[in-house]
């Protein structure tokens, strides 16, 4: 499996010269399984690039989308991502289990004529809104778990668990410790993603932007810290960054960390999320090829 981060900001972009090291980009992160199925987890504006990339290699595969919800931040990229508009392409959409919605009406309000171009049915590409259960599903060589998680209007986060052992756990955006009874507990997150190989985590805030962000539906740094810890994985990743984080304040929690792994992970490190990393995942080995 291979992994890139095209995006890593939550809530806006914020491009400038104090986000140039991580990147301003919104969230979205692609996957390669290893039958070379592509998904792509989450649509905010990094997927721009993504679509770019994948016109250059010149392959015209099903491209399939997994959402974590529909937040802005999370979507802003689609009427960006270029394949959309080229005929040859299919573009496979999943049902949000945790919203009564059916699946045209998911890209409805954002293909209407009115705020892009082009409505749903002008589009060139091959759009197919597929049909599952709650129930863990396959893409390609993969199967496909996912988890109800603490956000405003809900969200779900995934598990990828590859035909060769490998494994990718995501879940953004997530507050764990909300306000209220948490729809998914510290515990049940932990062991929904116990022993993966990547694990990716919302950790948008820090102890100090509490208690004005509480119920806002995202993680602090040392919450995320003590589940990565507890979920054991081969690689943690913070991700969902604040956009007024700065990289300076960025540089700040990955010394944090760094020595949170060295004394507390039981296996790989843990790292802050930057656009352009590139992970090789395979089973018990999350190598990072490029940041």
């Amino acid at each position: 499996m291979e992994v890139t981060i095209y995006g890593v900001r939550g809530s806006v972009p914020s491009p400038g010269p104090e986000t140039v090291r991580y990147g301003g980009n919104t969230v979205s992160v692609a996957v390669k399984l290893a039958d070379g199925t592509r998904i792509v987890l989450d649509a905010g504006t990094g997927i721009r690039q993504l679509g770019k990339d994948i016109l250059n290699e010149g392959a015209a595969s099903p491209i399939h989308f997994l959402l974590s919800h529909q937040h802005y931040d999370h979507i802003i990229g689609l009427p960006f991502f270029l394949p959309i508009y080229q005929p040859g392409f299919e573009i496979v959409m999943y049902p949000l289990e945790h919203q009564e919605i059916r699946g045209d009406q998911s890209l409805a309000h954002i293909f209407d004529g009115i705020r892009t171009p082009a409505g749903v049915a002008d589009l060139p590409s091959t759009i197919r809104f597929a049909q599952v259960s709650s129930a863990p599903w396959s893409i390609g060589s993969a199967r496909i778990t996912r988890i109800p998680l603490n956000h405003p209007g809900g969200a779900q986060g995934f598990r990828i668990d590859d035909g060769d052992g490998a494994s990718l756990t995501l879940l953004t955006d997530n507050e764990i410790s909300p306000p209220g009874k948490p729809v998914s507990t510290p515990e049940r997150l932990a062991e929904f993603a116990h022993r993966t190989d990547l694990l990716i985590v919302d950790a948008q805030y820090l102890p100090e932007d509490m208690p004005a962000k509480r119920g806002w539906g995202h993680g602090t740094v040392p919450e995320v810290l003590e589940l990565g810890r507890v979920a054991d994985p081969e690689t943690l990743l913070l991700f969902h960054h604040d956009p007024d984080r700065s990289d300076k304040a960025l540089d700040k929690i990955a010394e944090q960390a760094h020595e949170f792994a060295g004394n507390q992970m039981n296996r790989g490190p843990v790292l802050v999320a930057a656009e352009g990393m590139r992970f090789k995942v395979e089973p018990n080995s999350c190598i990072l090829l490029s940041s």
